[in-house]
């Protein structure tokens, strides 16, 4: 699984160039991946949900998405249905 991890934040680094994706939210999104990496999914799930909870926090967020996720159950729903995390 820390491999799967490891090559999630390969490609999330890689994809930081990308019109959409800011230093602010590639440091999100890998705290998220390592703050997630012993759960019993696929990594590929993980990045998806800490992407889609990324999309849906204000670019001016202090908190990290394991902090927000907790005061936005509604988001953490939504994304936990669109990354297939059960």
């Amino acid at each position: 699984m820390r491999i799967a991890i490891a090559a999630s934040l390969v490609v999330l680094f890689g994809l930081s160039s990308a019109a959409r994706a800011d230093s602010d939210d590639v440091k999100w999104i890998a705290q998220c991946l390592k703050d997630n990496q012993d759960a019993k999914v696929d990594a590929s799930v993980i990045q998806k949900y800490c992407s889609c909870m990324n999309d849906k926090m204000s670019s001016n967020e202090t908190q990290s998405i394991t902090q927000w996720e907790k005061a936005h159950p509604a988001e953490r729903k939504a994304c936990d249905q669109v990354a297939g995390w059960k």
